[in-house]
């Protein structure tokens, strides 16, 4: 059963890298060869099921991973990024620092991708943890929950969007009802997570090289104003062309250019060109200086896009082995709520395959054909599928890996802070799609 064959290679994965301590690129390709036999995948096609895997997930990651940490380590150096921490913390004080970091997470979470926005925000979340001495966890985890819950609920984010076309649903009347259920339900979640016993007995340290360990006086460091600028510049791109694209329908040289600059990797080239200016030559400091902080970064970033590479080898194996075909022809026409099928759906085939994208494409096909005659209101399926995608990241789940190693942690301290707070989001908000449902039956909207 292609399931079991899922459980055990996790099972195997967690003891190569827990009990061998056998490091987690060489232990997630080996699995993924083993997985690939097992599933029948031709011995001589597995090393180009490897290849695709990590060429796909690099290729997404790379190039905004390796920007956002070259911008993030050139604000770091300059003290950008701590004029913007000391700032946080003195609108918010120290004791509410997480709610800085929600708020943020939010704001930016709403049009960027989970990596994107995370990329962005954790240099000032280091600095945070450094120069107030809080527990990294403590400042960072209210962040990457904010990001995950705008990522997986909320159009335009990929998999939303994709579903919404499925179904032929308004794409901003999902983010509208999308919004109702994602933000207390995210906000509650961020702040709670943080202060769970378990999550608390965590203290990694930050990872070495993503961020300067210099402390600047106030002398020394940037004006707010570049600062903020810097840090909002790509946010402002990539916003504005996830807006214009909802807006503005055909094409032309106008939309074309929005489309380009928007385009996450092209934003963030951009960033790190005026960010070099910016806390390079304008504030004295060489080029030669900027061009170290960016190596720096550079050699910091290599084992953790080996990392999320090989986890993007370990899902294409499973794809290729026609797990998610198995899931959707087992599935087809079980007898439950079109909104829970939905969602259950989803949620098998996250666990399964680790990718959400893929997770709701292939549920939104089983749902479809049920959509029709259930009375349903499409964005509210659109909805129970997106929320089912974000449960039980794990180790198949390349953003599971980016969580951990920016987050210096084990890999069952991860699954003990990411996979707890990704499946409870994913419970939670099936309860919030179901209430909603009722609520507009109600009201007869």
């Amino acid at each position: 059963m292609p399931l079991v064959a899922v459980g055990i290679s996790v099972l195997v994965l967690l003891f190569l890298m827990t009990r061998l301590k056998l490091n987690g690129f060489a232990a997630l390709l080996l699995v993924a060869v083993a997985v690939g036999l097992v599933q029948g995948i031709p011995a001589a096609k597995i090393p180009d099921v490897l290849s695709a895997g990590i060429g796909d997930q690099i290729g997404d990651t790379m190039l905004t991973i390796g920007l956002g940490a070259m911008v993030g380590r050139v604000m770091g150096d300059s003290g950008a990024a701590q004029r913007v921490a000391d700032r946080l913390l003195d609108a918010f004080g120290h004791q509410r620092v997480q709610i800085a970091m929600v708020v943020t997470a939010m704001l930016l979470g709403v049009t960027m991708f989970y990596e994107v926005a995370f990329v962005i925000i954790v240099p000032v979340a280091f600095t945070i943890v450094r120069v107030s001495g809080k527990n990294l966890l403590w400042v960072g985890l209210p962040m990457s929950i904010a990001l995950s819950t705008m990522h997986s609920f909320l159009p335009p984010h990929p998999g939303p969007t994709a579903v919404a076309a499925s179904f032929h649903a308004s794409v901003g009347v999902t983010l509208l009802y999308g919004l109702f259920i994602a933000v207390p339900l995210g906000a509650l979640i961020a702040l709670l997570w943080p202060r769970l016993p378990f999550v608390r007995a965590m203290n990694p340290s930050i990872p070495k090289g993503l961020v300067s360990e210099r402390v600047f006086t106030d002398e020394e460091m940037p004006g707010m104003a570049w600062s903020l600028s810097v840090a909002l510049f790509p946010v402002v791109l990539i916003a504005g062309a996830a807006v214009t694209d909802m807006a503005a329908s055909g094409s032309g040289p106008l939309l074309d250019a929005v489309a380009f600059v928007g385009a996450p990797p092209i934003a963030l080239l951009l960033t790190l060109l005026l960010a070099a200016w910016a806390f390079g030559p304008r504030i004295g400091r060489s080029l030669s200086e900027v061009a170290a902080s960016c190596a720096s970064a550079a050699q910091a970033m290599a084992m953790i896009l080996l990392v999320i590479g090989a986890g993007g080898a370990f899902k294409q194996v499973l794809t290729e082995g026609g797990i998610s075909g198995y899931i959707k022809d087992t599935a087809h026409g079980w007898p439950i709520s079109p909104i829970i099928l939905a969602w259950l759906i989803a949620v098998i085939l996250r666990v399964a395959l680790g990718s959400a994208t893929v997770a709701v494409v292939t549920a939104s096909g089983v749902v479809l054909p049920l959509l029709s005659g259930s009375g349903v209101h499409p964005e509210v399926m659109v909805l129970a599928v997106s929320c089912g995608s974000i449960a039980f990241s794990h180790v198949n789940d390349p953003g599971f890996w980016m969580f951990k190693e920016y987050f210096n942690l084990s890999v069952v301290d991860a699954i003990k802070a990411r996979t707890t707070y990704t499946t409870v989001l994913a419970i939670l908000g099936l309860g919030g799609v179901l209430v909603l449902e009722a609520a507009l039956d109600a009201l007869n909207v």
